[in-house]
């Protein structure tokens, strides 16, 4: 009879998280949808409850602060650029694997659905400060999913490195992209910085990163 009521349970949980996950995925996709079209200052959360179908209430069920609907869009890409290193070939060279996972991430964003997260991420200083500790975030997450893929004791500096160069080169072409207002291919910017990375520090070096 126990194990009846349990099964009988297992559904029932099942469904409330997975209406839950419905709910918070569709209260971030109206609020990034609002900041990305009025701006983040001038959404309100009466707007975002409104555009989401809840109550004002409900959405302190789901997130502190609109600032924490941003926090997304971060685990969604840090997500998959960790599925990607994890399962990369162990014979991969460490920075080659990471340089791959990033350009990926980065080619799924159209260009104006880039361009337009990125202004949104530097329309203020507290979004301009967040966008910052992200880099941080983001490196510490590509360490630990290198340290996953090749948890030899020896490798360690050498990965924290690789996370460190490749976070690096992110930013890099971020404000270059950012500067130049998108005339050019985020990915393309990318590329250039990773390339002089690979020449300048790679390359023939007793340090290298490969």
């Amino acid at each position: 009879m126990t194990a009846t009521k349990e099964e009988a349970a297992e559904p029932r949980e099942g469904l409330r998280e997975r209406k839950r996950r419905q709910t918070r995925a569709r209260i971030a996709e109206a609020g990034m949808r609002l900041f990305l079209e009025r701006g983040f200052e001038e959404t309100t959360l009466d707007a975002i409850a409104e555009q989401a179908d809840i109550a004002r209430r409900t959405f302190f069920h789901y997130f502190d602060t609109k600032e924490a609907i941003l926090n997304t869009l971060q685990d969604t890409t840090e997500s998959s650029l960790r599925a990607v290193i994890v399962e990369a070939d162990p014979k991969s060279a460490p920075f080659d694997v990471v340089c791959e996972a990033m350009l990926g991430m980065i080619s799924r964003f159209g260009t104006e659905e880039a361009r337009a997260i990125d202004r949104l991420l530097r329309s203020t200083e507290t979004l301009r400060a967040r966008k910052q500790a992200n880099y941080q975030t983001q490196e510490q997450m590509i360490f630990e999913a290198l340290r996953q893929k090749w948890p030899e004791p020896d490798l360690a500096l050498k990965l924290r490195l690789v996370s460190l160069a490749c976070v690096g080169a992110l930013r890099l072409a971020s404000d270059a992209w950012s500067a130049s207002d998108g005339t050019r291919p985020l990915q393309d910017h990318l590329v250039d910085v990773f390339s002089a990375l690979r020449a300048d520090i790679t390359r023939g070096s007793p340090m290298a990163l490969d």
